[in-house]
């Protein structure tokens, strides 16, 4: 919608209001995005383009002002670094200076939502000078029905100024020309220096990680589904690697969402209205869902292609392994949004942990205390394996807390507390599901769990069969481990059994959980309960 006639309060932002261009159409975009040589169309008609220097977030150029109102609360340091109010007003004046001599030019205006609830809806406004930004957060957010237009208010606004180089970083104290800062209070964020669109995703994300937990409302980085009568719903916490998407996107269960949730009182629901998947080695066999998501609609990012057939190698990650494609979330067939329903579910009936042990010690399963869970919510482990970033040689440990620590604003002990709390009030058991290495490290050359053995498990958890199990303790980790499951061979669902060196399973297993203990007293918090539920070494 062209909007020179119509004022939408940009004037407000100091933008000067022309040649306003707002909630256009995705073939409105695809033509500017091919009109303005910002891309090309690729692949059953998905758009292509390339973000420039930056293929992922730059998470050392995010800050936060510091400011009274929001201040104390902040969960201060690397995740959140500090700026001054007085350096935001300079970027800020360098933003809208760049629009506002850029104001013959289009500039595009997405408004929609960030939550499908709607009684949890964040109203979000994003503003771009390119056309494939607009396209992608068309795709990422909740897009308004034409009513919800007309009185519209934005609860967060991005101005994303990619053009814009802050070259007085190191007078500012800031670590580069980038910067991504947020102002709270003013419910602003602008964007710097940077083409990368998943910092527009996750800037909201950080912003809902503030707000939501403030109304009770536990924010999530998680996928989630549900049975094929909406019910039985489980949500599912993992780092890159260990299958959060894959495990998740299910055919016999709909997808309500593959990256960001929140727990209300009156269930979960999703936060976005599309989903941002990694596309490196695309099988369209084993990734049915995501290849045949990319259609007309779906927007590449920095994929390779032949210049004269447009044809896509999948495979090449010679300018980044983080190639990735954005796509409305009903272009997934079995997702609750391709039935026409709004992504929302009841409370979930199981909580789901995954991890990709490279030291090969944890069990494919078991089932955590509450305050085991607190702990292994806290630590938000996964390993990084040998071979997989240059330098690693060994098994890597990796620690992220509540499985999202570069995108938390509170305490993580906040996000744990009120896990905890809806655990207990909604009755949802959490399971720790293991699909890296058991009986041997990665080291050894062996392969992972297999997949289909780690669906089974899953299986077992979400039909509850799994309780009919009987359990052993874990003496490392203090876990229950079911003795049997199905027809899974009893000695792979214990490590100490799964393991032909016990000698080397006892050194792996010390190894990894000094790794856990030094991790977790960075966060002090004070609870013996949940310490102890931590691992030891007592045999």
């Amino acid at each position: 919608m062209n909007n020179n006639e119509i004022k939408i309060g940009l004037d407000k932002l100091g933008l000067t209001e022309q040649n306003i261009y707002r909630n256009l159409t995705v073939n409105e975009l695809v033509n500017d995005i091919v009109a303005n040589g910002e891309g090309v169309i690729g692949l059953k008609g998905a758009a292509m383009v390339d973000t420039g220097v930056y293929t992922g977030r730059s998470p050392k150029d995010k800050y936060i002002v510091d400011e009274s109102s929001s201040s104390s609360d902040i969960w201060w340091g690397p995740v959140n670094q500090k700026t001054s109010e007085l350096t935001f007003n300079e970027l800020y004046k360098q933003v809208k200076n760049f629009y506002n001599m850029n104001s013959s030019t289009k500039t595009y205006v997405f408004d929609g939502f960030a939550g499908a609830d709607p009684n949890h809806a964040l109203s979000v406004r994003i503003i771009a000078k390119k056309a494939w930004q607009a396209h992608f957060v068309h795709n990422m957010f909740i897009r308004p029905e034409e009513n919800e237009l007309e009185n519209f208010t934005p609860g967060f606004t991005i101005i994303n100024a990619s053009d814009v180089k802050n070259n007085n970083y190191k007078e500012y104290g800031m670590n580069s020309e980038t910067f991504i800062v947020f102002h709270i209070k003013k419910r602003i964020a602008i964007i710097g220096s940077t083409e990368y669109g998943g910092e527009m995703k996750k800037g909201i994300f950080s912003v809902l990680h503030y707000l939501l937990p403030k109304k009770n409302i536990l924010s999530m980085h998680c996928s989630a589904n549900v049975d094929e009568k909406n019910n039985n719903s489980a949500i599912f916490f993992g780092l890159s690697g260990t299958g959060k998407t894959t495990l998740s996107t299910d055919p016999l269960r709909p997808l309500i969402g593959d990256d960001e949730h929140g727990w209300s009182d009156d269930g979960i629901f999703n936060f976005e209205g599309g989903c941002y998947a990694k596309v490196i080695n695309l099988n369209p066999e084993e990734e049915p869902d995501i290849y045949n998501a990319i259609r007309e609609g779906a927007l590449l990012e920095n994929v390779v292609y032949d210049k004269e057939s447009l044809e896509i190698d999948f495979n090449d990650g010679s300018k980044t392994e983080n190639t990735r494609v954005s796509y409305p979330l009903d272009h997934i067939e079995n997702s609750i949004s391709g039935k026409g329903m709004p992504s929302i579910a009841g409370h979930p009936k199981k909580i789901i942990f995954l991890t990709c042990d490279a030291y090969g010690v944890l069990p494919p399963v078991a089932k955590l205390t509450s305050d085991q869970a607190m702990y292994h919510f806290i630590s938000g482990y996964t390993a990084k394996v040998a071979g997989t970033e240059r330098g690693i040689t060994e098994p890597t440990a990796t620690f992220s807390p509540c499985f999202g620590g570069p995108f938390l604003t509170l305490h993580p002990l906040k996000y744990a507390e009120l896990l905890k709390k809806k655990m207990k009030r909604f009755n949802a058991p959490v399971y720790l599901v293991n699909t890296g290495w058991v009986g041997n490290s990665a080291k050894s050359g062996s392969s992972r769990f297999s997949l289909p053995l780690t669906r089974q498990i899953l299986n077992s958890i979400l039909n509850g069969h799994i309780e009919q199990c009987k359990f052993e303790h874990d003496n490392y980790f203090g876990f229950q481990i079911p003795k049997t499951l199905g027809d899974i061979d009893p000695k792979l669902l214990n490590p100490l059994k799964a393991w032909k060196d016990v000698e080397e399973y006892h050194r792996s297993a010390r190894a990894l959980i000094q790794k856990f203990q030094e991790n977790y007293m960075m966060y002090d918090l004070g609870d013996k309960n949940i310490l102890n539920a931590g691992p030891n070494y007592i045999q």
